[in-house]
């Protein structure tokens, strides 16, 4: 799975608006097209036409506008830079539910109104949430773009958490932990998998967070999170579609340039220790057959490794034709489905290479064929046809995400909030494009070893005699 498919996967107190106005004194950082993305063998170079408008508020807000006249729509987008990652023992899942609780009202849209509104208006949104970032948008007739602008400048500035919309939110979400995760074997297989894989980092809990740091949350607790994060200084907004630059910016000055910069807090960096043994955890639920991960840490966003990772993983799970799924499904037929990928993040990344088996079969001759193929990511150079097969599907994953209003304001946003530049979209198909078989051997030699392996796996449950 390559990176612009893992990286939208998702595949998450209250300050009024103080009569401030600071408008920006900086003119507005217009890109011309992008342009051609050079060297993709047996294809046509790539021509990519993004003509973006990049600028910073004075309080510190991220604006990306691209206008598109396709349609007469508006794909707006407010992504903040807070996660579970963000978060701590005894509060866990705190952004998660945050994103519910943006929903429930704010000083002059209330939650009933918020709903209505946007039913009325023809508005379609809704909300994410990730380990490193939080994700908010809408799509919208452009006509109404003014009125979405300022209901999203009110749930920024002034947003109502009540106990009662919090304690209702609260069995909403745990309702929602149950369904994904409690009652959930493979969401079960996904938690164990990330505990086990870090020991000391926020990745170790879930983004939806422990049931009993869900029913503790308070007011207080929440207000403080969000007068913290929410804050236009931590903000992205991405508006995609049948607009016109310069009256939108204005716009964007009027509504967002009064809101306050807030300090943020100092970034702790938690390095995780070395894995230096082979980890072993297994489940046992109430389930047909057996599945199981191999996962590994592999690098964070944007480190050279990453991207000659994103291929191999492409190379060895990614469809019908690739290496896991001939040898499991078609050869051996042991298994209904093999997979790989290698998801990068803020601050480390993981690769996996899943496998769920056929109701009575074992997981050791699965293990062994997975084993291999890890092995020869080592010991042996993919083919130049593998190689560019897998570049060709980095490549149609990007043209594939630009196709819509919504497409394009995601890829705009994902890659400004976790890279710090949105331009980072093409610049890394030319990394893509670099990787040599040398390097995805030289990457796996380094990041596969039998002692940084973690092996997670969801049995059967022993039947009673």
């Amino acid at each position: 799975m390559t990176r612009f498919t893992t990286l939208l996967l998702g595949l998450l107190m209250s300050a009024s608006a103080f009569a401030v106005d600071p408008m920006p004194n900086q003119k507005p950082e217009i890109k011309e097209p992008l342009g051609t993305i050079k060297g993709w063998a047996t294809q046509n170079d790539l021509k990519i036409s993004l003509p973006v408008t990049k600028f910073v508020l004075d309080n510190g807000l991220t604006v990306l506008l691209l206008e598109d006249h396709a349609v007469p729509m508006v794909s707006y987008h407010t992504w903040y830079r807070v996660g579970s990652r963000d978060e701590y023992p005894g509060v866990t899942g705190a952004a998660h539910m945050l994103e519910h609780m943006m929903f429930k009202g704010a000083k002059k849209y209330d939650g009933k109104s918020f709903d209505r509104i946007f039913h009325e208006n023809g508005i379609t949104n809704n909300a994410f949430t990730t380990n490193d970032y939080t994700g908010f948008y809408e799509n919208l007739p452009s006509s109404k773009l003014e009125l979405v602008m300022d209901m999203e400048v009110d749930r920024m500035s002034s947003l109502l958490i009540s106990p009662e919309d919090l304690k209702s939110e609260k069995e909403v979400v745990a309702e929602e932990r149950r369904w994904r995760v409690d009652n959930n074997p493979m969401g079960l297989l996904r938690e164990l998998m990330m505990g086990t894989l870090f020991k000391v980092h926020p990745y170790k809990w879930p983004v939806i967070g422990y049931m009993k740091d869900i029913a503790a949350y308070d007011s207080d607790k929440l207000r403080f999170f969000y007068n913290t994060y929410y804050v236009p200084n931590n903000a992205v907004l991405v508006i995609v579609g049948d607009f016109k630059t310069s009256k939108v910016k204005s716009l964007i000055e009027k509504y967002y340039g009064k809101l306050p910069k807030r300090d943020l807090p100092e970034t702790k960096k938690i390095e995780e220790p070395p894995q230096k043994v082979q980890q072993n955890a297994t489940l046992r639920k109430d389930v047909q057959n057996s599945s199981f991960v191999v996962a590994y840490r592999s690098p964070r966003q944007g480190e050279p490794d990453m991207y000659a990772l994103d291929l191999a993983a492409n190379i060895l799970g990614y469809g019908t034709s690739s290496r896991l799924h001939k040898r499991l499904v078609y050869q051996k037929q042991i298994a209904t489905s093999a997979y790989a990928y290698n998801y990068a993040m803020k601050d480390a990344g993981i690769m996996g290479f899943g496998v769920s088996l056929k109701p009575g079969q074992g997981t050791q001759e699965a293990l062994d064929i997975v084993y291999n193929e890890i092995w020869k990511l080592r010991n042996q150079k993919v083919s130049d046809k593998e190689l560019e097969k897998a570049k060709t599907q980095v490549m149609k994953d990007l043209v594939d995400g630009l196709k819509t209003m919504d497409g394009k304001a995601r890829s705009l946003a994902v890659n400004e909030i976790v890279t710090g530049s949105y331009e980072s979209l093409f610049t890394d198909l030319e990394k893509y494009q670099a990787v040599t078989a040398e390097d995805i051997q030289k990457a796996a030699e380094k990041y596969t070893q039998q002692t940084q392996r973690s092996i997670i796996t969801l049995e059967p449950k022993a039947k009673k005699e």
